[in-house]
């Protein structure tokens, strides 16, 4: 902890008008949160330097230091601070910190906007990592670590800090230990972005698959479908031009038997006689058949008429025999 030793009375003396320095933004918000000592801003206020060490603070009043823009050197050593609120790294004009002596547990994640910063106590607080934005702190050229529960490599990367040497030392050590921590993170980082492109590309590569598949699937399904038509069709147009050869055979051979049947050659009267004579004689054999029956059959049999009809028959069935045996004897002659 640096402290500074300034002679007030050239500075300020109380029969000074404080008008202005009451206008000051949180002015009175300030003098209440120093322990209600009743201890003026221009008193804690030298220079570029505000000295608000001892003043039993529970909190960093952020709004009312950013209205001091020429305080760059900041003591809040011997407070009752637990955590720094995020506001806190918007004051980047400060050059010289110091917040040994508090109960810090950690940092302001992005507590490396304190770019300017060059001098940091953080003595006897409760820290045991820092954030990774400490590394941009650039500009840090003195820093002092000590008397906290550090991770056991932090704590050896930042050694002792008994004087200015060694304070200079851990600065270095500490922003370079961050610096390849943030790389390390970085690269983590990129591998991990890597890896979701790589998944993504993998995830549009699938999905450009399986629609290639379902569009192969759909054209096949297509085809198909397609293809079952056609047979249909031509079973079909088989089909039809099967009954319409049938039809035309059928029409064609109508016209022959007609011929053969009916001469066409023949005049209309001669056709009309013919016809007459062969009704009368399909009428004669109905009716010789008729007599045969009823002869053969009933008791009419031993009529004398039905004994010359059976005779008759018989004479005419055993003629038909006698040539169909006649038939019989030529032909097995000729297959011999």
């Amino acid at each position: 902890m640096s402290t500074v030793s300034l002679n007030w009375q050239t500075l300020w003396h109380p029969e000074q008008d404080l008008k202005g320095d009451q206008n000051i933004p949180g002015f009175k918000r300030i003098m209440a949160k120093a322990g209600g000592k009743g201890v003026n801003l221009k008193d804690k206020l030298d220079g570029n330097e505000l000295d608000l060490s001892l003043s039993d603070l529970n909190e960093v009043p952020v709004k009312e230091l950013a209205a001091l823009p020429k305080a760059t050197i900041l003591d809040l050593s011997c407070n009752n601070l637990t955590s720094l609120p995020s506001d806190f790294c918007s004051l980047t004009h400060l050059v010289k910190l110091d917040l040994s002596k508090n109960q810090l547990q950690q940092l302001p994640s992005d507590f490396g906007r304190l770019v300017n910063l060059q001098h940091l106590d953080l003595l006897n607080n409760r820290l045991v990592m820092l954030p990774v934005s400490f590394a941009q702190l650039k500009n840090l050229k003195w820093l002092d670590l000590k008397d906290n529960p550090l991770d056991p490599i932090l704590a050896k990367v930042a050694g002792d800090c008994l004087d200015e040497k060694q304070c200079k030392q851990a600065a270095i050590r500490v922003l370079q230990h961050m610096k390849a921590i943030q790389s390390e993170q970085d690269r983590e980082r990129q591998r991990r972005l890597q890896a979701e492109r790589e998944m993504e590309k993998q995830r549009e590569a699938e999905q450009r698959k399986k629609e290639a598949q379902e569009r192969e699937l759909r054209r096949r399904e297509k085809a198909e479908e397609k293809e079952r038509r056609r047979r249909e069709y031509d079973a079909l147009k088989a089909a039809r031009q099967e009954m319409e050869t049938q039809t035309q055979k059928e029409s064609s051979e109508i016209p022959k038997l007609a011929s053969v049947s009916r001469p066409s050659h023949l005049p209309q009267h001669r056709r009309s006689w013919f016809q007459a004579l062969l009704k009368l004689l399909l009428l004669i054999f109905l009716c010789a058949l008729s007599t045969v029956a009823v002869c053969r059959v009933t008791e009419l049999q031993r009529h004398s008429l039905c004994i010359s009809v059976n005779a008759l028959y018989e004479d005419v069935v055993m003629a038909l025999q006698s040539h169909k045996i006649v038939q019989n004897v030529l032909h097995q002659n000729s297959q011999q």
